[in-house]
Parts: C-alpha cells; sequence; structure tokens
C-alpha cells in the first residue's frame, strides 16, 4: 500500500516505523523533515504545514491518509487550531480523491458512563483538556462525513512507549480495560491496530479504541 501520513511525533513515528516493517510505501509529511531520521527507500519524506497549505497535491495518488495531527500541546491556540488542520487535512482528502481516512484522536470522547465523556468528568487532567476536547469535537465533525471512508481511534488512556506484541482487544466507544481495570495500550501496539485497520478495514466510518 501506499499512504500518506501526517505527522512523525510520537504517535506518528511509531505509525511511520510500523508502516515500513510492512512493506508499505509512505510520503510524510511534517512540518520539520530534519527531525525523520528513519532512511528508507520507501519513504519520502515532505515539508508542508496541513494549517496553512493546500496539501490535496500531495495526497493524491495515494491508497489512504493518515492523521497523526497534533497542533501542539503548548499552543496557546491548539483548540481553534486543531480544529482547522483537522478540516483542512479532510477537505484536501477529498479534493485528492484519496477515499480512505483514519484519524488517531485523543481518548478523551471515550464513554466512561452512559452518556458520560470522560473529557467531561471532574478527574480528567486539566493539562489535557483543550486537547482532548477539540479532538472529540473534531469527532463530532467527522461523523457528518459522508464522501469518506473514515476511521477514528481513539487509543486506551495510558499511551506510552513499549513493546510491540501485536496482542490486544477492540473496542468501540468505551475505554477497553484490563484485570485491574485500567486502560492501557503501547505506541507501538496503537500503530498495529491502526495499520491493521489501514489494511483490513472493520470501522469504516466509525471510531474504535485499542487497549491491553
Amino acid at each position: 500500500m501506499k499512504i500518506a501520513l501526517i505527522g512523525a511525533g510520537f504517535t506518528g513515528s511509531a505509525v511511520l516505523n510500523e508502516a515500513l516493517s510492512r512493506g508499505m510505501e509512505v510520503t510524510v509529511i511534517v512540518r520539520h523533515p530534519e527531525k525523520v531520521t528513519v532512511k528508507s527507500n520507501n519513504l519520502h519524506v515532505v515539508k508542508a504545514d496541513v494549517l496553512h497549505e493546500d496539501i490535496s497535491g500531495l495526497l493524491a495518488g495515494h491508497d489512504a491518509v493518515i492523521s497523526t495531527y497534533n497542533a501542539g500541546w503548548d499552543n496557546e491556540n491548539l483548540y481553534n487550531d486543531f480544529i482547522k488542520g483537522s478540516e483542512n487535512l479532510q477537505a484536501a482528502a477529498k479534493k485528492s480523491g484519496v477515499k480512505r481516512l483514519l484519524v488517531i484522536g485523543g481518548a478523551g470522547s471515550l464513554e466512561v458512563a452512559p452518556g458520560v465523556q470522560a473529557v467531561d468528568t471532574p478527574e480528567f487532567p486539566a493539562a489535557w483538556k483543550t486537547g482532548a476536547t477539540a479532538a472529540r469535537d473534531y469527532l463530532n465533525i467527522l461523523k457528518k462525513e459522508e464522501q469518506l471512508d473514515w476511521t477514528f481511534l481513539s487509543p486506551a488512556f495510558h499511551l506510552e512507549p513499549g513493546q510491540r506484541t501485536g496482542k490486544f482487544r477492540l473496542g468501540k466507544d468505551n475505554p477497553v480495560v484490563d484485570a485491574n481495570g485500567e486502560s492501557k495500550i503501547s505506541v507501538e501496539d496503537l500503530a498495529v491496530a491502526l495499520l491493521n485497520e489501514t489494511e483490513n478495514p472493520q470501522f469504516i466510518r466509525q471510531r474504535f479504541t485499542v487497549g491491553y
């Protein structure tokens, strides 16, 4: 497969490594190409900013677009920039003719009780609230998208560097928890779940989540 990957930060770099390990041809679109240190004949690194540029020409010809877009946790305009950048990417995908769009969003929109999303609970960490709210609100925008075959992946609540096990469980709108009641996944296994979905779609125009 040929995929266009937006972003190569914490989650994006894990997705990039997993995609290359599967023999995929990857065009990674980033604001800072010098930060991409991976070398591969199947990798093409392009400098562009989805927040300020029309990247539809860069997306054309790919089998899928994968977004790990992050407007920056320290960005004072994080909420608006995340929504705008995500909407720009969605529009660019449609303009490019690529039907498949996969988005890694936040866990904050997962339901921890009937009708109650994690981001709206008092326990939700204040430092993550703006970004999580933006990802939740963008998911609601994406749910109205009828042209693209989109999928939104919410990670587990605890997403950390770890091992690639390839062993995890999938869910939809509620967090997947282990025997201790914890919702966690390694970023490596998050990438596995995302690329499994890319190659063998199960959640077209749906959100899903993953955990051990």
